[in-house]
C-alpha cells in the first residue's frame, strides 16, 4: 500500500466518523495511536470537516449576525489549529528524513509535504460531499449529471495528486528532493502584527 492510500483511507475513516452524527460540535474520538502520523492526518481531516460544515452554516442568509460572528471567530481559530497541524505533519517529515544524504543537484520542491497533504484532506471532502449529491434523492436529473462531471473531475484530481505526492516523498528519501519548511506566521492572529489588535491596547 502506497502512503497515499494510507492518507487517503484515514481521510475517509475521519469524514464517514464524523458524518455519523453530522454535529460541529461532535467530540472528535481519535482512533490511531497518539504519536503516529496516523493519529495527525486523522485530526487534520476531522479539522477541516467541521470546518466545511462551519463555512455552510455561516452561509445561511438568514443567520443570526451575533451567531455569524462566533462562527467566523471560530473558524478563524480552525484555521489556524489546521496550519498547527499542518506545520506538525511537516515536522513529522522532517524528522523521518533526517538522515537522507541530500544529493548535490537536489532540487526543492514548490511546497512541503504536509501542505501537498492537506490538499488531499480538502480533495477527500469535496469528492465525500460531491457523491451525496449525485445521490440526491430530491434533485433532479441535470442537477445529479453535473456533479456526477464534477465527481469524475475529482476522482483523477485526487489519484494525480497522490501520485505526486508519492513520488515527492519518494525524491526526498532518494536524496533527489530536499524540503525546508516555513512557519505561516499569519499576522492577523498576533495582536503584536494586527494593527487593529495592538492599536486597541494603546
Amino acid at each position: 500500500m502506497s502512503n497515499t492510500e494510507i492518507y487517503n483511507n484515514v481521510f475517509n475513516k475521519a469524514i464517514i466518523d464524523y458524518h455519523i452524527l453530522d454535529n460541529v460540535d461532535t467530540p472528535i474520538n481519535n482512533p490511531y495511536e497518539r504519536e503516529s502520523l496516523e493519529n495527525r492526518l486523522y485530526l487534520k481531516c476531522w479539522i477541516d470537516t467541521v470546518q466545511w460544515h462551519l463555512e455552510d452554516l455561516i452561509r445561511d442568509p438568514h443567520i443570526n449576525p451575533l451567531e455569524a460572528l462566533s462562527l467566523k471567530r471560530r473558524i478563524d481559530r480552525s484555521n489556524q489549529d489546521r496550519t498547527d497541524l499542518v506545520e506538525q505533519i511537516d515536522s513529522f517529515f522532517l524528522h523521518q528524513y533526517s538522515d537522507v544524504v541530500v544529493k548535490p543537484e537536489a532540487r526543492i520542491n514548490t511546497e512541503s509535504p504536509a501542505w501537498a497533504i492537506d490538499r488531499l484532506s480538502i480533495l477527500a471532502l469535496k469528492i465525500y460531499h460531491m457523491r451525496e449529491q449525485v445521490e440526491r434523492k430530491d434533485a433532479d436529473m441535470a442537477h445529479r449529471e453535473r456533479c456526477r462531471e464534477k465527481l469524475a473531475v475529482l476522482l483523477e484530481q485526487q489519484k494525480d495528486l497522490s501520485t505526486a505526492i508519492d513520488q515527492l516523498l519518494e525524491d526526498i528519501a532518494s536524496g533527489d528532493k530536499y524540503m525546508k519548511t516555513y512557519r505561516q506566521m499569519k499576522m492577523y492572529n498576533d495582536p503584536s502584527t494586527n494593527p487593529v489588535l495592538y492599536n486597541k491596547r494603546n
